[in-house]
């Protein structure tokens, strides 16, 4: 399943407004990044591929509240009383209006405030997070999740992490990982960012530390340098599909509440997620080659047993033709060796004068010693390996021991329009 990522711009849509796109189709390599109006904007490649809609850091902020024991987190429990609770808890923290801005509760909420740990809420302004949906919706791009460009978290190093963003006149560093109860720090790109940043580490003062990982976009990477590296830090190119791909990688979906996707959407949307990983992933490359191997070797092993299986037949039926050739000599060309073998048998038999199960003397005789006494037939006719007696009729329990007497004998037995039909069950 292929990904469409793009970021929000921070001003809300209008008909000049154009998004940074990165188009993936394995969640870690960009196949095409560019930047397009919401209409221009190139659909996922594959069948069943989604769209992601990244939120600058600079539009969201963070908050860490404790949920009042008893509300419900779950995902299809997000109701218009949690958020009430969440508009309590954080009115007093925001500079809006709680009723105009959107909240978005940390993936495994439930279980963190079940416990009595304190979670976080990605706060935003709903109308322009939903001004954004709506137009890339119309534009035929429906966001299937909207995660942050930056969560609250350890991050992949378990060090802080900095990352300069933005133009030359206009640029900031974003802070990551930099303590369990610290959100997501916008801060202006300064030496004093740094410092912060450093001060995050595990005894900042000894001179054991590693190293803090700074990453900057290539617009900003030569002011970074001269900004950050002036104190001895080195800095790492980090591209925005770089960022797109980090970001629709993680767990957070701001898309809750009134913007939420409903629970049939959700699960195909992770069972798609989950076969696009198992398909494309470079994590899953080696179990992608044992599947395939495994595979390989299983119809290897069936065309191999179906090999032997057509060998061994063909060795019977060249047993059976050898059979009929070495005891009929004078049969010159095998066609069926059952059918011609039953010919030559009767022929013998005749010459012979003997009788088989199928001749008239043989069914005459197991039929008199499976009919009761006095039951004479009106009429007799007779086929090889077949005799009808017209004019026996038998009770139920007649037939039964009838049927079971000349089954004992080599022959099927059963009552047919007021006359008893004896088969043969062995060939001659």
């Amino acid at each position: 399943m292929s990904t469409l990522i793009l970021f929000l711009p921070p001003a809300r849509p209008g008909p000049a407004s154009e998004y940074a796109y990165t188009l993936t189709a394995d969640g870690h390599s960009a196949l095409q990044h560019a930047t397009a109006p919401a209409a221009l904007l190139p659909e996922p490649t594959r069948p069943g591929g989604e769209v992601v809609a990244v939120v600058p850091a600079r539009a969201l902020s963070w908050q860490r509240v404790t949920i009042p024991a008893g509300v419900p987190l779950g995902a299809g429990q997000q109701t218009p009383r949690l958020r009430s609770v969440l508009e309590g808890l954080l009115e007093d923290r925001v500079l809006d209006d709680a009723s105009q801005l959107h909240f978005a509760l940390q993936p495994g909420a439930q279980s963190r405030a079940q416990a009595g740990e304190p979670v976080w809420v990605a706060v935003c302004d709903r109308a322009w997070l939903r001004e954004h949906l709506q137009a890339l919706e119309a534009a035929g791009r429906r966001v299937a999740r909207v995660v942050p460009e930056f969560a609250p978290g350890p991050t992949a190093s378990g060090q802080p992490e900095l990352c300069a963003l933005g133009t030359p006149e206009e640029a900031y560093v974003v802070l990551t990982g930099h303590g369990a109860d610290q959100g997501v720090a916008v801060l202006p790109l300064t030496p004093m960012a740094l410092t912060l940043a450093r001060a995050g580490l595990p005894a900042a003062d000894s001179g054991d530390n590693p190293a803090l990982t700074v990453r900057a976009e290539p617009a900003v990477a030569a002011l970074a340098e001269r900004t950050l590296g002036q104190q001895g830090q080195r800095i790492a190119l980090h591209t925005t599909s770089q960022r797109a791909l980090d970001a629709a990688r993680g767990d957070w979906d701001l898309a809750q509440f009134d913007l939420s996707s409903t629970s049939s959407t959700r699960a195909l949307r992770k069972v798609g997620s989950a076969l696009s990983a198992a398909l494309y992933a470079p994590q899953w490359r080696a179990a992608r080659w044992g599947a395939g191997v495994l595979v390989v070797a299983h119809l290897v092993g069936l065309n191999a047993w179906a090999w032997q299986e057509r060998q061994a037949l063909t060795a019977k039926q060249a047993s059976v033709r050898n059979t009929l050739t070495q005891t009929f000599p004078k049969v010159q060309v095998v066609v069926d060796a059952p059918v011609q073998m039953e010919r030559e048998l009767a022929q013998l038999r005749q010459a012979a004068g003997s009788v088989s199960a199928r001749d008239l003397e043989p069914l005459l005789a197991a039929a008199g010693a499976a009919l009761p006494d006095g039951r004479l037939p009106s009429s007799i006719e007779y086929t090889p390996g077949e005799l009808r007696l017209r004019g026996v009729t038998l009770a139920p329990d007649e037939e039964s021991v009838v049927s079971g007497r000349l089954q004992a004998a080599g022959y099927r037995a059963r009552v047919d329009d007021g006359s008893l039909l004896l088969r043969t069950e062995v060939s001659p």
